[in-house]
């Protein structure tokens, strides 16, 4: 069970955070993530979009539909997941719209780095036995840069005692889940997220 008391000081000190805001980047001050007590699953996102970012959680509206569909597959009902589980992400503020205004700014490296204390902190505070990191920048964390995703998807590795499952971004503008070849992929990927979920909560 995770410390209460030092999960909630986290929170707070994530909403009052200002560190990206002060080093010059235009973000949304406003840390999106959730969690409940004792979750034993993980998911970690990329970054907040704008609706996230207007909605007040993670992976809300088209991504957010699709994730939830794929972990429905694995047996995983999206109430439940919310209330007892915890979602985040590599940044927690949502970065803005990209210079071309076709999508969401990528946070840059230098962002990643000001907010990865936080989400060490998350992880060994809430210690999950499954950790399910979705996009390329939380895939990053656990797998080396260089890999592709088709190298990435469908497989499990273990970190610190800790399950790494990955998932590829739900959202609608990627084309890579479109792919027939990469659909099989992603239901190898929730194959083992539904053994992983069985075995956490039979």
């Amino acid at each position: 069970m995770p410390d209460n008391d030092a999960l909630a000081a986290l929170h707070q000190r994530m909403h009052a955070c200002r560190v990206c805001l002060e080093a010059g980047y235009h973000i949304y001050p406003r840390a999106i993530f959730s969690g409940g007590r004792g979750a034993r699953i993980m998911t970690i996102g990329q970054a907040p979009g704008i609706t996230e970012k207007e909605a007040g959680r993670p992976f809300n509206a088209g991504s957010g539909t699709r994730l939830f569909g794929w972990l429905a597959k694995a047996g995983i009902d999206e109430d439940w997941f919310r209330a007892t589980q915890y979602m985040t992400s590599v940044t927690k503020c949502y970065p803005g719209r990209s210079k071309s205004g076709s999508g969401d700014r990528v946070p840059s490296r230098a962002e990643q780095k000001l907010c990865r204390p936080f989400l060490d902190e998350e992880i060994a505070l809430v210690d999950p036995a499954l950790i399910i990191p979705i996009g390329k920048l939380a895939i990053d964390l656990f797998y080396p840069r260089g890999m592709k995703l088709t190298e990435i998807i469908g497989t499990q590795k273990r970190v610190d005692g800790r399950w790494i499952v990955p998932l590829p971004h739900p959202s609608g503008a990627s084309r890579w889940p479109q792919k027939p070849e990469n659909r099989a992929r992603i239901d190898q990927a929730v194959a083992l997220i539904r053994e992983h979920f069985r075995a956490l909560f039979p």
